[in-house]
Parts: structure tokens; C-alpha cells; sequence
């Protein structure tokens, strides 16, 4: 529509597009509203008639996405903020499609828990962490503890524990107990930093699913189904998130045996599989985790030599925000 249409064409529209919603364009395509068929119902209640223009009825303050949002991000949005639509404009605001809440999985709430580390307070990013602790750093103007939570929300999680101990009440006063994102929070407080791990210690209760344990400082997407599948499908007692990391080494490397050289490889380009701090871990796992400074790594090392099955799920986009160059990375400043 444009904001010269009537509001009776307006209507028709809606009726033949079935999902209670117009979008408002200017000449050049871009998008400068929407209107639903409450807006004209309101304007008819308020004494305009069927032939008044739309300009002044549909909204302006509205929440898009771009191009290349992904479906399942444009879903945790969607249901954070409990809209049904949501547009999707290119970098000069012409619009190239619409997020129909109808179209997209059904959310299957998942009787898993999710616990968040967000208890750290950053050194390496120097004054950046003096007065907010590092989870709650903005990326693209949301906290970077937001979009994790909201990514587990759009996922189906409805349970979350947020491990906190640097800056708590600032974590606390953002998210509350959840209910303004789409689920139920609660505080696992550290009274002393207790590592990566050790804060699982404090869960009030045994789980009876596998529980998500994420670290809080990363700008990430994947599929928690995917990682749960995998999990399940490999009976295995932690599934670790992991990532391809490539290091370029800018020398020529030597091989030798003895004072002969054997190999000449120029500026060769290593490659090996990181930890993410993504994992699913079984309930009784977690049983085993002190109540003491506790790398997670160690409750995995425990496994392997359990001879416990250990198992990985493949994860592309990944930053860990720890270093000031890492935080650039992910605000798309390098």
C-alpha cells in the first residue's frame, strides 16, 4: 500500500492476504510502515471515513531485519517481542520480504534447562568492563547476554540459570526473571568466581534432561536441535560445540632430521578444531561437579578417562568476544 490508499482498499487487502497486515511503501519500494486491521478499525471508532487516505493510521515505530538475518534469529526476535510479522529490508530499506510468525517451525518447548556463565568480568577488555561485566556488552545495540538468551527462547528453551558473581545486579535488573523474554530465569550467584564450570553446582535441583551450558560472552548461531539431536543420537555423556579454526603461519616452516633438511613448506596454513563453550551435558554429569573453581574442561577430561562417550557437534558462526579485536570482529568494525 501507499499512504495515499483509502482506508477501504487498505482493508481489502488485509481480507485477501489473510494474515491481518499491510505493509505501507513509498514510490522507491522502501518501507515506512505497516497497518493491521486494528489501526483502520481505531480510525473508523475515531470518525474518519472509509475513503481517508491511510497516511496518519499505520505505524511507523516498527522492527525489521535484513537480508541476511537467519530464520531462526528473526524467530527469537519475533518471540521476545511477541510480534507475528516482521519485515525484511535491504541496506537502503527497500523491502524484500516478510517474516510470517505462521510460516516458521512451530516452537517445540523442550523440557531441557540452559545455563548461561556469565559470571566473569572481562580483564582482557580493558576499561570496556570497568562498569558492565562483559555478557552484557552491546553487539549490533542489544547486550551480547540478550541475544543468547533469546536465541535459546527462539529455540525452545523456557528454563534459564544465569551464573553471576562481577556486576550481578546488572545482569539481574536487565533480565529480571525472564517473563519480559519469553521464559523463566533464575541466579546461580557466585560468591567467589567458581570457573567455567563450578557454578553448576549450585543448580537448586537434579535435572532430568540434558542441560545447555554455554559461556556468556559469545555472538553465535546454530541449531540447539542439531546439538541436542547429535547428543542423543551418540548416547553420549557431553556433546562439545566445536569450530574449524585456520592459523596462517606467515614463514617458511622446516622439517629436519637431524641437520638434513626433509620438507620446505611455505607460509603453510594450520587447521584444527577449537572449543566453542557450547555443550550438552547428562544430568549425571553434572552430579559431579564441585562446589569449587572448576574448569569445565575437566569435568570432559573426566569422561575421556571414564572412557565415557564424548561427542561434537559442528558450529560455523562463533565469536568469542574475549580481546578488544574479537569484540571489533563482532560489532563488523574489522
Amino acid at each position: 500500500m501507499s499512504p495515499s490508499d483509502s482506508l477501504l482498499n487498505v482493508l481489502k487487502i488485509i481480507d485477501v492476504g489473510a494474515e491481518q497486515i499491510a505493509i505501507v511503501l513509498d514510490e522507491d519500494g522502501r518501507l515506512l510502515g505497516i497497518v493491521t486491521d486494528g489501526d483502520i478499525r481505531r480510525a473508523l471508532i475515531s470518525g474518519y471515513s472509509m475513503d481517508s487516505p491511510l497516511d496518519g493510521f499505520y505505524t511507523k515505530k516498527f522492527k525489521s531485519v535484513g537480508v541476511s538475518y537467519s530464520r531462526e534469529a528473526a524467530l527469537s526476535l519475533m518471540a521476545a517481542n511477541r510480534i507475528e510479522h516482521l519485515p525484511i529490508v535491504d541496506d537502503e530499506g527497500r523491502l524484500h520480504g516478510l517474516h510470517l510468525l505462521s510460516e516458521l517451525v512451530v516452537i517445540d518447548e523442550k523440557p531441557n534447562w540452559a545455563v548461561i556463565m556469565a559470571g566473569g568480568r572481562g580483564s582482557r577488555l580493558g576499561a570496556l568492563t570497568d562498569t558492565i561485566p562483559k555478557p552484557m556488552i552491546k553487539v549490533a545495540g542489544r547486550p551480547i547476554l540478550e541475544r543468547i538468551v533469546l536465541q535459546l527462547v527462539g529455540a525452545g528453551i523456557r528454563k534459564i540459570y544465569l551464573a553471576v558473581n562481577y556486576l550481578s545486579h546488572l545482569i539481574e535488573d536487565h533480565f529480571g526473571d525472564g517473563s519480559d523474554f519469553g521464559c523463566q530465569i533464575e541466579y546461580l550467584r557466585e560468591t567467589e568466581p567458581l570457573g567455567s564450570g563450578g557454578a553448576l553446582s549450585l543448580l537448586p535441583m537434579e535435572p532430568k534432561d540434558p542441560v545447555i551450558v554455554m559461556n556468556g560472552d559469545l555472538v553465535t548461531e546454530f541449531s540447539l536441535r542439531g546439538l541436542l539431536r547429535t547428543h542423543e543420537r551418540r548416547n553420549a555423556s557431553i556433546t562439545v560445540g566445536v569450530r574449524k579454526y585456520t592459523h596462517g603461519v606467515p614463514f617458511g616452516c622446516i622439517s629436519e632430521d637431524g641437520d638434513l633438511v626433509t620438507e620446505l613448506r611455505e607460509k603453510p596454513v594450520l587447521e584444527e578444531l577449537i572449543n566453542t563453550g557450547i555443550y550438552a551435558i547428562s544430568p549425571e554429569l553434572i552430579q559431579r561437579v564441585p562446589n569449587e573453581f572448576y574448569p569445565i574442561t575437566r569435568l570432559i577430561e573426566g569422561a575421556l578417562k571414564k572412557e565415557e562417550k564424548v561427542a561434537c557437534f559442528h558450529i560455523d558462526e562463533w565469536i568469542d568476544v574475549g580481546q578488544p579485536h574479537q569484540l571489533a570482529q563482532a560489532r563488523g568494525e574489522e
